[in-house]
């Protein structure tokens, strides 16, 4: 969900030394932790995650692995995560979608979002940017100025998102139902071929994450009408959201965060919490985050389980009345 091309740049090896740091809370432990990402190397996702490893090594004499289990949309990884043992040995490092969108989007799902998990932090949160190119008159500055627009141009109402069955598909269902209007959806391989688009004015419209439209807003092709979190983003303050503009359904904020099989003892758990929110409180992963649009999050695990349980509850009925079925 973030911007890849910049993310790369920061992408560093697979494997982390050990450090033997007496007193360490996971001293015992002498297997090497693994954090599976379901996304290949470099990409978003997976600096992500390796620019957390790096802050949390030291937690982990024994040894920590950042790996790489690419496949099936990253179902791969979560089920390789679930079916691991429950010793704190193997985590995973997911975005929201496989966890909140995915269990009512395919018809068969191997795995539970909340019965096969123990959740152990939220590591860092967005929203998204909905967004306007060179197709829509300067004069639409606002949501509902877009909507009388598209109502007036029928034929060109439509919006891209990042790729269909992710979050950014449905904030525009979302969207397109509040405003009592068809929009097209028009689903793309990645962020930035949607946005090459937008700024061409193929497409009127866009959903995307903010860290993807940040770099682009210099070309001045581009103009953001409002973001789709509960509050401001940090990194657009001057932008509303929808819920402002009286669009108060239309909520959608993406996420990535970390998860152990269930079975995990509850004080493993606990341990793994502590170093992660720790980290997050580094200045140094702040700054990294920030440079994608990405605010570091702090949460307990407790916390955690209820985000994916509200937002599995959330995403429900919009994907149902989208009447959409990923493909196997």
């Amino acid at each position: 969900m973030i911007n890849r091309r910049r993310l790369i740049a920061a992408s560093a090896g697979v494997a982390i030394p050990a450090l033997g740091l007496p007193g360490s809370a996971f001293a015992q432990q002498d297997k090497i932790t693994r954090i599976i990402v379901g996304f290949p190397p470099g990409g978003g996702t997976d600096v992500a995650a390796r620019s957390l490893a790096e802050k949390i090594r030291g937690s982990y004499p024994a040894g920590l692995l950042v790996e790489n289990r690419p496949g099936a949309a990253a179902r791969l990884a979560v089920e390789y995560v679930k079916n691991s043992p429950p010793d704190g040995t193997t985590m995973l490092f997911t975005t929201d979608f496989a966890m909140t969108i995915y269990p009512h989007s395919f018809r068969k799902l191997n795995y539970d979002p909340v019965k096969d998990f123990a959740p152990v932090a939220v590591c860092a949160k967005t929203s998204l940017a909905f967004i306007v190119g060179p197709t829509v008159p300067e004069s639409v500055r606002t949501p509902a100025d877009f909507v009388a627009w598209c109502k007036a141009n029928p034929k060109q109402a439509a919006y891209a998102s990042t790729s269909a069955g992710a979050t950014p598909h449905f904030a525009g269902l979302m969207f397109s139902k509040a405003a009592g209007i068809p929009i097209l959806h028009v689903p793309y391989k990645g962020g930035a071929p949607a946005l090459q688009d937008l700024m061409g004015g193929q497409i009127a419209s866009s959903f995307n994450p903010v860290g993807e439209v940040l770099p682009q807003l210099k070309s001045g092709r581009l103009r953001v009408l409002a973001t789709t979190g509960a509050q401001r983003n940090k990194f657009m303050p001057d932008v509303p959201t929808m819920v402002e503009l009286g669009f108060r359904d239309v909520v959608a904020e993406v996420w990535l965060g970390v998860l152990m099989p269930a079975a995990t003892p509850p004080a493993v758990v606990a341990r793994a919490a502590t170093a992660i929110n720790d980290a997050l409180k580094s200045q140094e992963l702040k700054d990294t985050y920030a440079k994608f649009g990405m605010e570091a999050a702090q949460g307990t695990p407790q916390s955690f389980a209820e985000l994916i349980r509200s937002d599995l509850a959330a995403w429900g009925p919009v994907i149902k009345a989208s009447g959409f079925t990923a493909e196997e």
